[in-house]
Parts: C-alpha cells; sequence; structure tokens
C-alpha cells in the first residue's frame, strides 16, 4: 500500500480514498496464506469467497455493494466464468482435451464432486479448478433461476472461446464477435440474475444490446490497455483491420512507440471502444437498487478512466498502463449515482479532447464519438431514471 500511497502523493484526495477503503467495511481481508492452505481449512462457501479475492480483487471489493440475495450468485457465476477463462488460457493444455472441455464445461456444474488438476496459468486458477467441487456445490445450493442463467452462459461462452482458439481476431466483426463471447455475454448474464432476483425490472434481462454493450466497453479496454502484456505472452487481440493499417507486424509498434502510427494504432482502438459507452449511460439510467447500480457503474467508470489514460499514450506499447490505485478508491468511493457517473465521465472525456491532435487519421471520427457520450450523459441528467436506495455501508458515502 505504501507504493500506492507515493504514487498519488500529489493527489490528496486519491491519498485519503485509500486510507477510507483500507480501513472500511468494504475492504477486502487480504491474507498471505496461499489458496491452496486456505481450501483445505475452509468450507464451500468460504472458499468461494478466498478465492474470488485471490483470483480478483477488485471484483471482490464490487461484489460487496450488491444485495445479500445477488452477492452469492454473481460470486459463483463469475468463479465459473473464471474457471471456463483459466482453461482457455492454458496454453500447455493439450487442444485436443482443451477444446472438449470449453464446450462442455457447463456440463460440469452438475457434477457434485468434479474438479481438474494441473490446468490454468496461474498457481490460484489452478487451486480453483483443482478445488472446482466446492465452486460446484455452492452453485447447485442457488435458485433454479439463477443455476439456469449461469450455465447457460458459460454453454454459449465455453462454446465461443473453442471457435476463436482455432480462429485469429483479424476483422472488426470478429473482435466484435469475441469481445461478446468472453464479455458481452457476461453482461446479458448478469442483468439476467438482476432480473431473477426482483430487484430490477423483468425487462432489464431482455436489454441485449445495451448488456453487450456493458461488457464490450470492459473488454475492449483492457484488450487496447494489454498490448504489453499480451505480445510478451504470445498473443494478441487486436484486430488486425484496424492495426493493419498501420504497420505490417504488430510487434514493430513496440520499437518505435512514439511514432504517428503508433499512436494512431492506438487511438483508434480507444475511439472503437468509445462506440459502446453511450450504451452504457443508457443501461446504467435503467438501474433502479441502487447497491446494484455501483456494482454496474465502477467497473464502466474505471473504464472509461482508463481509455483517457492510455489515449495517445506511447507507454502503452512498453509497459502495462493502469490508472493509479488512489484513484481506483477514489472512483469506488465517489460513484454512487448517475450525477456522479455523468461528472466522472464529462473529465474523462475532457483529458481525451485535451490530447486530441488534427493530424490524427481518426480526429473527426473521435471527436464525434466523444461529442455523442456528452449527448447521451445530458439526456441522462436532464431524464434521470428512478433508483431505489439500497442498504449501502455507511462508510461508502463521502
Amino acid at each position: 500500500m505504501i507504493t500506492d500511497l507515493l504514487k498519488s502523493v500529489y493527489h490528496p484526495s486519491e491519498v485519503l480514498a485509500m486510507v477510507r477503503i483500507k480501513f472500511s467495511k468494504i475492504a477486502v481481508t487480504d491474507t498471505k496464506q496461499p489458496l491452496e492452505k486456505l481450501a483445505g481449512d475452509l468450507n464451500d462457501r468460504a472458499f468461494c469467497y478466498a478465492a474470488l479475492n485471490k483470483v480478483s480483487r477488485s471484483f471482490a471489493i464490487v461484489i460487496q455493494q450488491l444485495p445479500e440475495k445477488l452477492k452469492d450468485p454473481v460470486c459463483v457465476f463469475y468463479l465459473v466464468l473464471r474457471g471456463l477463462d483459466s482453461v482457455e488460457d492454458d496454453m500447455e493444455f493439450e487442444a485436443t482435451k482443451r477444446l472438449p472441455l470449453l464446450r462442455n464445461f457447463h456440463q460440469k456444474l452438475y457434477q457434485e464432486h468434479w474438479n481438474i488438476k494441473g490446468v490454468g496459468d496461474s498457481a490460484d486458477y489452478r487451486i480453483l479448478l483443482q478445488n472446482f467441487d466446492k465452486v460446484i456445490r455452492v452453485f447447485l445450493s442457488l435458485d433454479e433461476e439463477y443455476r439456469l442463467v449461469i450455465s447457460d452462459i458459460c454453454q454459449k461462452m465455453g462454446n465461443g472461446m473453442a471457435d476463436y482458439a482455432e480462429r485469429k481476431v483479424v476483422t472488426l466483426h470478429d473482435y466484435n464477435d469475441y469481445c461478446y463471447y468472453v464479455a458481452g455475454l457476461v453482461g446479458i448474464g448478469l442483468s439476467s440474475l438482476f432480473s431473477a432476483s426482483g430487484l430490477e425490472s423483468g425487462r432489464l434481462k431482455d436489454e441485449y444490446e445495451l448488456a453487450n454493450s456493458m461488457g464490450l466497453l470492459l473488454q475492449k479496454t483492457n484488450i487496447s490497455r494489454d498490448y504489453y502484456e499480451d505480445l510478451n505472452l504470445g498473443r494478441t487481440f487486436w484486430p488486425k483491420q484496424i492495426w493493419g493499417k498501420y504497420t505490417d507486424r504488430l510487434e514493430e509498434l513496440q520499437k518505435n512507440p512514439s511514432s504517428p502510427e503508433s499512436l494512431a494504432c492506438i487511438n483508434e482502438l480507444v475511439t472503437d471502444a468509445l462506440t459502446h459507452v453511450g450504451n452504457c449511460i443508457l443501461y446504467l439510467n435503467m438501474i433502479q437498487d441502487k447497491q446494484v447500480f455501483r456494482f454496474c457503474a465502477i467497473p464502466q467508470v474505471m473504464a472509461m478512466a482508463t481509455l483517457a489514460k492510455i489515449y495517445n499514450n506511447h507507454n502503452v506499447f512498453t509497459e502495462v498502463v493502469k490508472i493509479r490505485k488512489g484513484m481506483a478508491a477514489k472512483l469506488i468511493l465517489k460513484t454512487n449515482d448517475m450525477d456522479q457517473v455523468r461528472k466522472t465521465m464529462e473529465k474523462c472525456v475532457d483529458e481525451i479532447r485535451k490530447k486530441l491532435n488534427t493530424e490524427d487519421p481518426n480526429y473527426t471520427i473521435t471527436k464525434k464519438r466523444l461529442n455523442r457520450i456528452v449527448e447521451a450523459l445530458d439526456d441522462v441528467k436532464y431524464n434521470p431514471a428512478p433508483v431505489l436506495e439500497g442498504n449501502i455501508e455507511q462508510t461508502v458515502l463521502f
């Protein structure tokens, strides 16, 4: 935490936000014990939350914003898809076994004692799959409506992952299709869980396009940001239809990161991601429960802040660029309603506007998309949807 505090030393509000989260009820207890040790000491449900903390600390924080009746279904939903993703990412797991497992993973959810050893590209992911029977038993304890949503999304995602294990992301259609399978389906599944809980309108589950955009914005932000990390791992998800305009070989961008071609490439990827922001604003404006709202809104404002940071940023090609943890902490505490979302997104739009270069080949379209975001924000400002008060811990509201 000391290192993170130092990075925010010139931003006192971020330092305060980190301290408040550290000592608030939304803080996630950090344990130095490895997940393997915890697995033997914890019951099934406790293991699920310990695993969640290990494989996604940020998600472990935002899930605590959810009402009690949604915490277990969403936690299990995440772990099921994390397990599926771990199978996809393990390139040492031979394809003859990996691809069939991706397509049939949803069936394993109904096999109470199923697990698999030695699969996963990190220790925590391997331990998750090795103890997946614990996740399955919690899954089987959920109401049938929740189980049907989780297994349905798992089946669709697994088949999509298997398809793209054997084909590359080349066109923008491929890019949108791949992001739909690995992230859009998450948004669609969450919408169905929210509707099933009764906390949100039954029609929310039918807003496929808006829910898909919620996932695509997050996924495209991560893909755009992760050029350096993915390249070092020998993989890439940047569509050739975009990067092929600027170089013959994707790795060449790394050799001259400040070149007009490199910057234009990352800028076009950010511009493509901005396409989905308007739909995300519309989606958030539909959410009625305040706790569900925070759960949905926090990742979106962080994505927007990340896009603002990586736009026209040559560091994307030579390091992993992320927003400061202090800024993330501040966003967690300050994302409580649409008005706060609007203010954060307007700041991000202004930050990108300041970086616009008239020589950039996508200058005009980027400017238009930023204007559309502002128009969408203005629309919800004057046409706010009713929000039902949730039982949020008082420590969150500053």
